[in-house]
């Protein structure tokens, strides 16, 4: 089985945390969604396996008429084996979400949503810069209920502006919709956004670590009280409620990435698109390889394993390195967890290592620390 991303480069105004590859000027909208279906077409060699997953992210998706979608997934049904059941999701703002929009989209296919909320609190939208304010994230998850059984609320901690009291409020107020798929991220400052460049000039303060520690450990009590299954660490599900399209990055599994900047894996390689509108339209309509490609080492495929899989509630499973790298790089990573286990930031059981509720506030650096 393999999954298909496509990213739709469009945004109504920029967020000030974003990094990812979006412009805020819709003119070339018509030939991008030309030019993807094409790209479909130029790359139908690059997937065998049935699709049991497509992902419309971005940008954001929900700016598109319903047509632009029908075209992407139709032009995918021609050209790849997608299966009847295939999960299909889009990601929607709220300021995008109406009654008719949703219908159309259901008659359409698309069968779940990731709903861009971050918060519930009006003052750090607009801090954020986002495009809706707190009562239409409201409306819009009840909307959404109406319609669908598979939504996601992603929601944003951490964030200068936020107090411990305003999260457990946003918790609170995200489980009162009873959604069954949360995705809740720690702000990150990126360089080049615009958060990033006040932050570099002294207009907003640092990220406060210990600030986000503590608001990532209460949303974790909260979520596991409310029966959430923490399946990976930033990712909350009801039973049967995750995400099978970002499951299958986390499991290894083959994708194809169409769209400006959009990844792709193949098993063997990795490979990614240009990061610019104009010329991966021009490009793609030139049949013009737009692709830069890295053919991954074995100790890059290693370390991009335990990377993924540290992240999920499954873990590291030790026989599956010994079986695929052989027995040396199992009993070496073994050895590696001394330290890791005196501290209490791993655990292993059933011959998987795992993070602790204290070992996930770090892992990155416990992922590097484990890296060949």
């Amino acid at each position: 089985m393999a999954g298909i991303y496509i990213h739709i480069p469009f945004c109504k105004q920029a967020c000030h945390y974003c990094n990812f590859h979006f412009s805020t000027t819709q003119h070339l909208l018509p030939r991008m969604i030309a030019a993807i279906a094409k790209e479909a077409e130029l790359r139908k060699e690059y997937i065998t396996e049935t699709v049991e997953t497509i992902y419309f992210g971005g940008g954001t998706p929900s700016i598109l008429h319903s047509s632009h979608i029908e075209l992407l997934l139709n032009k995918c049904k021609q050209v790849f084996d997608i299966h009847p059941s295939a999960e299909i999701t889009l990601e929607a703002n709220p300021d995008d979400i109406t009654e008719e929009k949703l219908v159309a989209w259901q008659q359409i296919g698309i069968n779940r949503f990731s709903l861009g909320i971050q918060s519930f609190v009006d003052t750090e939208l607009q801090w954020m810069n986002r495009s809706h304010n707190a009562q239409q994230a409201k409306n819009c998850i009840a909307l959404i209920k109406k319609h669908f059984n598979n939504f996601s609320i992603d929601l944003i901690f951490g964030s200068q502006l936020l107090t411990n009291k305003q999260w457990q409020e946003n918790i609170d107020m995200a489980l009162s919709f009873n959604p069954p798929h949360l995705s809740c991220y720690a702000l990150t400052v990126e360089p080049k956004t615009t958060l990033g460049k006040k932050v570099e000039k002294n207009i907003v303060t640092e990220i406060d670590n210990e600030k986000q520690a503590e608001q990532f450990n209460l949303l974790m009590q909260q979520l596991y009280k409310a029966n959430y299954h923490h399946y990976e660490i930033s990712n909350y599900a009801k039973p049967g409620f995750e995400s099978k399209h970002n499951s299958s990055y986390w499991q290894g599994k083959h994708y194809l990435g169409l769209g400006p900047s959009a990844h792709s894996f193949n098993g063997l390689s990795r490979s990614w698109n240009i990061a610019n509108n104009a010329m991966y339209v021009a490009s793609i309509e030139n049949e013009i390889s737009t692709l830069e490609t890295e053919t991954l080492t074995a100790i890059q495929k290693l370390n991009e394993y335990i990377m993924i899989s540290l992240r999920t509630s499954l873990g590291i499973d030790l026989k599956m390195i010994k079986q695929e790298f052989g027995e040396n790089f199992s009993q070496e990573l073994l050895n590696k967890t001394t330290i890791l286990l005196q501290s209490n930031d791993i655990h292993i059981f059933n011959n998987h290592i795992q993070l602790t509720q204290k070992g996930k506030l770090f892992a990155d650096s416990i992922a590097a620390d484990l890296f060949f």
